[in-house]
């Protein structure tokens, strides 16, 4: 796996209308329901914002509900067994991704999503099968036709189940739940006005941050890969290969050759290019490294956690601020877009919950 795939978030398929895709397909199960029905690197994106949560009911003053359960929607039943299941699942998803003296608040904010995913989900499900909208088989297929397109590449659909500790079985039950929200959700979303000249440019003045393309580097390496075999004599064997290897191509040998005969990283079928990078796609040692040369420098060797690296900058390309032109307002134009769908969908929430038997007890 290269360094920017190592690193980069994988995520599932993610429509326009972001309706909490991930819990539908890897969340918890509502007690006595028959229709049952996820984890985190850094890319600009033009999709929409989180989806916003569900402001939560009223609090009971009991402990616990019958059965230890912790909210209740309509009947159907989180128990606290359920969600500290669910909670230890989405915790261990993202070990180490997060400081240790901020565990108590990760742990708390999931505990509040799972509670509030709870929620939405057990509201569509109980909307779209009392209109009896429904989802086929083939769209189902078709749907995660979609989610094998956005996959980094060399990432399976397969691999991506087996890291979210889900089943195929239980991801096709969330996709089908999200195609009949979509339908739900279609004839709210018809008829929205498009976002008007005067928004785009309002939105462009007022986030300029987000049309700053940052410095970025147009990278190639090599890499002698560590194992957790090595000792302290492989290490520096290891190291010296290295060195060596960065030797030969200050003398005139050809980089892609060597990277082609020699690395252990999969760019070596493209003579070791990654590509251009930004600051954050890559692990931070080699972000340094890269980031102190200049285009067409080679870099000393360089260590990180894969392995010693030999590294060389092709091309620089200084920040720059990103015009407000055709395409530009088309990108503004679909994120204004999203976000009315959104609001739209916040709206079908809301108005659900207002007319449903929500109890939430205190833990």
């Amino acid at each position: 796996m290269s360094l920017s795939n190592r690193r980069r978030i994988q995520r599932f398929y993610t429509p326009i209308i972001c309706i909490l895709i991930c819990l539908l397909a890897f969340g918890i199960n509502a007690c006595n329901k028959k229709d049952n029905k996820t984890s985190t690197e850094k890319k600009e994106t033009s999709t929409i914002a989180p989806v916003p949560q569900p402001t939560p009911p009223a609090v009971d003053n009991t402990p616990l509900g019958p059965g230890g359960t912790v909210i209740e929607v309509d009947g159907a039943k989180l128990t606290k067994a359920q969600l500290d299941t669910e909670l230890n699942h989405q915790m261990a998803l993202i070990k180490n991704k997060f400081p240790a003296d901020k565990t108590q608040q990760v742990r708390a904010n999931i505990q509040r999503q799972i509670i509030d995913g709870f929620v939405v989900k057990t509201l569509l499900t109980n909307e779209v099968n009392r209109l009896k909208i429904t989802a086929t088989e083939q769209e189902v297929n078709d749907f995660i036709e979609k989610i094998k397109s956005t996959l980094p590449p060399g990432v399976t659909l397969e691999e991506l189940i087996k890291k979210n500790k889900t089943t195929m079985t239980k991801m096709r039950e969330g996709i089908s739940l999200q195609i009949r929200i979509e339908k739900l959700m279609a004839p709210r979303i018809k008829n929205l006005p498009k976002p008007t000249e005067k928004e785009i440019a309002t939105f462009y003045k007022n986030n300029p941050k987000r049309f700053i393309v940052p410095e970025s580097m147009h990278v190639r390496h090599i890499l002698i890969a560590l194992t957790p075999e090595d000792n302290d004599k492989t290490v520096a064997e290891k190291k010296a290969k290295a060195e060596n290897l960065r030797k030969q191509i200050i003398s005139g040998s050809d980089f892609t050759e060597l990277a082609k005969n020699n690395s252990d990283c999969p760019s070596k079928n493209s003579g070791g290019d990654l590509g251009i990078i930004k600051r954050g796609d890559m692990v931070k040692p080699f972000e340094d490294a890269v980031f102190a040369l200049k285009k067409n420098q080679i870099g000393p060797v360089v260590q990180t956690e894969f392995g010693f690296h030999v590294v060389q900058v092709l091309d620089v390309q200084q920040p720059k601020t990103i015009e407000l032109n055709e395409k530009t307002k088309s990108v503004i134009s679909s994120f204004l877009k999203q976000q009315k769908q959104q609001e739209a969908f916040k709206k079908l929430v809301q108005d659900l919950k207002e007319k449903a038997n929500i109890v939430v007890y205190q833990r």
